[in-house]
Parts: C-alpha cells; sequence; structure tokens
C-alpha cells in the first residue's frame, strides 16, 4: 500500500545543508500499522509530511496504492490525498464554529459531494467511532478524546488507503488514550487501511505490528 525507495529531504539552514533523512526505504502492507519512534528533532514529521505529499523529497521516491507522488501536479496531489490519505495529528485542528457532523464531512464536502450525503455519511462514521450521540455537539462542547475521535472519523470517511497518525494520543489521559488505541486495533481489523503512527508513547507503539526507529536519518527495526 505504501512504498518509498530513497527519500532524502535536505533543508537549507543558512549556508549549510542540513539532510533530516537519508536514502530512507519503507514498504506498509495493506491492512498493516507501523510505528515510527525517534527522539525530538529526528524527522519523524518530516517523514510524514513527505508521506502524505504535504512536502516533496529532495530525492528518492513514494508510491501509495501504485500512485508516484512526484508524477502529480499540486492540484491532482490535492485530489488523491482528499481520496487515498487520512491525517490525525496530537492536536485535532477540528474547526471550532462546525458541529462534529459538520466536521466529520468536510473531506467529502471539499471532494464536491452533496451535503446532505456528507452529512449521512458522516453520521455512519461518527457511530463506527463511538460519537454517534455527539454529532450536533460543536468541538468546545466535547473532550479531548471525543475531539479526537471526531478528528479520527473525519481521516476515515474518505475510506482512505493510508492513514498517517502524528501522537494521536499526545495530549490524552491515559483512560482515554487507551480508548483512542482500542478504536485504532478495531479499525485495522475492519478495513484494509494501512497505518503509519508516530508517537512517543511506547504502549502505543507497543501495540503496532512493527515498531521502526527513526536514527539519522534512517529507518531501523527497534
Amino acid at each position: 500500500m505504501l512504498q518509498c525507495q530513497g527519500l532524502t529531504r535536505v533543508y537549507r539552514e543558512g549556508p549549510q545543508d542540513v539532510t533530516v533523512l537519508h536514502e530512507l526505504s519503507l514498504e506498509v502492507r495493506a491492512g498493516e500499522r507501523v510505528a515510527v519512534v525517534g527522539s525530538s528533532g529526528s524527522g519523524k514529521t518530516t517523514l510524514l509530511n513527505l508521506l502524505g505529499g504535504l512536502d516533496r523529497p529532495s530525492a528518492g521516491e513514494v508510491r501509495i496504492a501504485g500512485q508516484r507522488l512526484s508524477d502529480l501536479n499540486e492540484a491532482n496531489l490535492g485530489k488523491f490525498r482528499n481520496r487515498h490519505i487520512g491525517f490525525v495529528y496530537q492536536f485535532h485542528h477540528l474547526l471550532a464554529e462546525f458541529t462534529a457532523l459538520e466536521n466529520a464531512a468536510l473531506p467529502l464536502i471539499v471532494r464536491g459531494q452533496g451535503r446532505k450525503t456528507a452529512i449521512a455519511r458522516a453520521r455512519e462514521i461518527l457511530e463506527r467511532v463511538g460519537m454517534g450521540p455527539r454529532g450536533d455537539h460543536k468541538p468546545g462542547e466535547l473532550s479531548g478524546g471525543e475531539r479526537q475521535r471526531v478528528a479520527i472519523a473525519r481521516a476515515l470517511i474518505t475510506d482512505p488507503s493510508l492513514m498517517l497518525m502524528d501522537e494521536p494520543t499526545g495530549n490524552l489521559d491515559q483512560a482515554t488514550a487507551a480508548s483512542i488505541l482500542g478504536l485504532m486495533d478495531e479499525l485495522a481489523r475492519s478495513t484494509a487501511c494501512a497505518f503509519v503512527v508516530v508517537t512517543h508513547d511506547t504502549g502505543l507503539a507497543a501495540h503496532q505490528d512493527r515498531v521502526l526507529r527513526l536514527d539519522d536519518g534512517k529507518l531501523m527495526p527497534h
């Protein structure tokens, strides 16, 4: 589902070039869950941004569901992301003025689907993540764990091929994080979606199928 080869990202800092990722390779099968751990500043978020097409590599390539991202222009890359990639961040990034239902429906509305159809699908997906009764509430009326469930619903609504998660339990208490972990387990079992999860949480990492460490710009088994 995900393949990358020779992935390199170099940033220019003043007169110097700083290599964050160096000829990194990774394959993730459909339905597989991979955790990426590493110290702060090791390039984990840079890696996620490259995998999600939010940033372009200096060298190497990323393929998702057989599509090489470098072959897509910005407009087509945006459409591809909307159809194939789900993002969940540590901070939910929900829109405060919209209800949970409207937030979850947004990717479909952006895609051009009718509002009524998008809201009906959002209602289904919120039920699936245990948020059915809270659909008419705005983010300010929801707990941290509930907001994160809505963010996961929003990422799932397009039936993505790949789910990218950046510290998805990072700002949650232990019990709430455990409930999100259970939800991820259920989703991994019931969908063919591949998961790449960047985390400092050793419990969350250990729960995935594979754990990789990002060190000196390269991935290695942890």
